[in-house]
């Protein structure tokens, strides 16, 4: 028999069986990697994982501990992730990427240790992140807070008017224009 012939014969009963079988323990296989991403996705955005390593437990914690996004009268904690990843999966997965490229090469070094050395970029960075915040028109700020929900009659007189929707829109402004030291103090040297 050639081989041609063995291709197209009727395979035997038992072998049939190892289509639904096979099916199944990819599917499984499917599940677990999936499982397993979603797990280490949701445990990189946590803020013990953000705190772990000394460049932010060192520096950016206790500020952050300090702000209103860390302890507020209505008891809503804005953790690390919530304001610096965002929700969208490929924003989400994009910024995963460039902070696997830019930041575990800087830590692996020791490029921002001991605090002088954080202190020297530190700077740049808060532009950075600004800028950032101002191209995605304050996307992670909007997350939490709306505008559209804002009870603009509750707010002083000034907070009233700067949140006016259509004023910030023709100045094109967004939260981060004025909300610049929220969740951490702006660094000595910060210029606009």
């Amino acid at each position: 028999m050639s081989w041609w012939q063995k291709l197209w014969r009727r395979p035997k009963r038992r072998w049939l069986l190892g289509i639904p079988i096979g099916g199944f323990l990819l599917f499984g296989l499917g599940v677990i990697g999936w499982a397993s991403f979603d797990a280490t996705l949701h445990y990189t955005n946590s803020y013990a994982f953000c705190t772990s390593c000394h460049e932010m437990s060192d520096n950016m914690q206790p500020e952050y501990e300090r702000s209103v996004h860390f302890k507020n009268a209505s008891g809503v904690r804005a953790i690390c992730s919530d304001c610096h990843v965002p929700r969208p999966f490929f924003q989400k997965m994009n910024a995963k990427m460039a902070a696997t490229v830019n930041e575990l090469p800087k830590w692996a070094m020791g490029t921002l240790r001991p605090k002088e050395k954080f202190a020297a970029v530190r700077v740049e960075m808060a532009h950075d992140v600004l800028a950032k915040m101002k191209e995605t028109d304050s996307r992670e700020c909007r997350n939490c807070h709306s505008p559209a929900s804002m009870d603009r009659e509750a707010q002083d007189a000034s907070a009233r008017k700067k949140h006016d929707p259509e004023r910030m829109l023709s100045r094109g402004e967004t939260c981060i224009d004025c909300h610049k030291a929220v969740g951490h103090d702006l660094p000595p040297g910060f210029e606009e």
